[in-house]
């Protein structure tokens, strides 16, 4: 048992050491490296999925998946850095595709011509892409999560499920000691569970909130605001205000019965249904006034790839009908095209959760505020360490 503001314990993560290819001739087919640094279902669906998909309707191509995970994202910062660095001195950089990359980094890269710019040209089925889905050219979306609120329908009838913020707030508190969410350090969950109270406190407009436009006094005016509805709820959540330290913990806390709704990931809450750990009760929807944020994970492809045009194959690939169907059913993702152009049972099994907005938060300096403010005013008790 937890006591108050406790620290939910997380499971550690086991990291992967960076593997480096090495080229060799292409006797039958050209090899396309391609670095991800995300999760092991991801990295699964690559090699298990995408590869053998994508090698049998191109034969003439090879999938090379290299796993690059490390400490946050250095693994991929360093491939990236070391693609800018080849272009700049006019050598093969050694990679031909970022399974998911910020295109802003390394800073300048985009300036220098380090990406290849997305459009219809450069990739037909471009004009599939979901608008809601791009926020670069030089990022290629090709799979989405977007943070949803997971409940048990045994404990909470359909009627009492909540539409909209305020009537969130009001179950929250009519039912006390059944909601929690994580700290927003430890797990998207729950960050972007905070990030929606901001959103609340400041008009329900996320535009407020821009890589460009931070600045400590727009911090100091805005983000207070969100600390005081938080406090407000924190008497009614689990355990009277514990928080959980990750977005695992906070879903084993729903399977457990401990508690009846939680904000979760889209992918880990349906892929948790699908593998049965979390109960066939358990059912996901969106709020109707602002949806919680997500994001879309961007594809980049380096232009001085020595397989640039493969690569571009390969990115073509990944928004067909077949490889879009996968994402939402074996990775339990959002698609990246328009949901509109994918089969009609699909769009009517997860109607409960297709995005109308897809909020965001910017990472960075927005990012630090939020987590120190949060830290310093609504669980001042909490051990940042643990």
């Amino acid at each position: 048992m937890i006591n108050r503001r406790q620290i939910l314990s997380a499971g550690v993560a086991a990291g992967a050491i960076a593997l480096v290819p090495q080229r060799r001739a292409r006797a039958a087919a050209t090899r396309i490296d391609v670095y991800t640094a995300s999760d092991a279902n991801i990295s699964d669906w690559w090699s298990n999925v995408l590869k053998p998909a994508f090698e049998a309707a191109h034969p003439e191509f090879e999938v090379n998946v290299v796993i690059s995970r490390g400490a946050g994202s250095g693994g991929i910062v360093a491939i990236a850095d070391r693609a800018f660095a080849a272009l700049k001195a006019g050598i093969d950089p050694q990679v031909d595709f970022f399974e998911e990359n910020d295109p802003l980094l390394p800073k300048g890269g985009i300036e220098a011509g380090l990406w290849v710019g997305f459009d219809a040209k450069t990739v037909p089925g471009y004009a599939r892409l979901n608008p809601l889905a791009i926020e670069s050219p030089y990022g290629l979306p090709y799979r989405g999560s977007q943070v949803v609120l997971a409940y048990d329908s045994d404990k909470v009838a359909e009627a009492e499920v909540p539409k909209d913020w305020p009537g969130l707030v009001a179950w929250i508190k009519a039912h006390p000691g059944q909601f929690i969410y994580g700290r927003p350090d430890k797990g998207g969950s729950g960050r972007n569970f905070v990030v929606r109270a901001i959103h609340e406190a400041n008009g329900r407009d996320p535009a407020l909130f821009t890589v460009a436009g931070y600045s400590k006094p727009a911090a100091e005016e805005r983000l207070p605001k969100a600390w005081t509805i938080l406090n407000d709820l924190a008497p009614s959540l689990y355990e009277q205000g514990a928080y959980a330290a990750g977005n695992t913990p906070t879903l084993q806390l729903l399977a457990s019965g401990a508690v009846s709704m939680i904000p979760a990931w889209s992918d880990q809450a349906l892929q948790g249904l699908a593998q049965g750990v979390l109960p066939p009760s358990v059912k996901l929807f969106q709020l109707q006034d602002l949806a919680l944020s997500g994001s879309f994970a961007d594809a980049t492809v380096p232009s001085n790839g020595a397989h640039k045009d493969a690569a571009l194959a390969l990115a073509d690939f990944l928004l067909t009908d077949a490889m879009q169907v996968s994402i939402v059913k074996d990775l339990g993702g959002f698609p990246a095209v328009d949901w509109g152009k994918l089969p009609a049972e699909l769009t009517q099994q997860f109607a409960a959760v297709i995005p109308t907005s897809i909020p965001t938060y910017p990472r960075g300096e927005w990012e630090s505020a939020m987590n120190d403010g949060w830290y310093r005013n609504v669980a001042p008790n909490v051990d940042r360490s643990k």
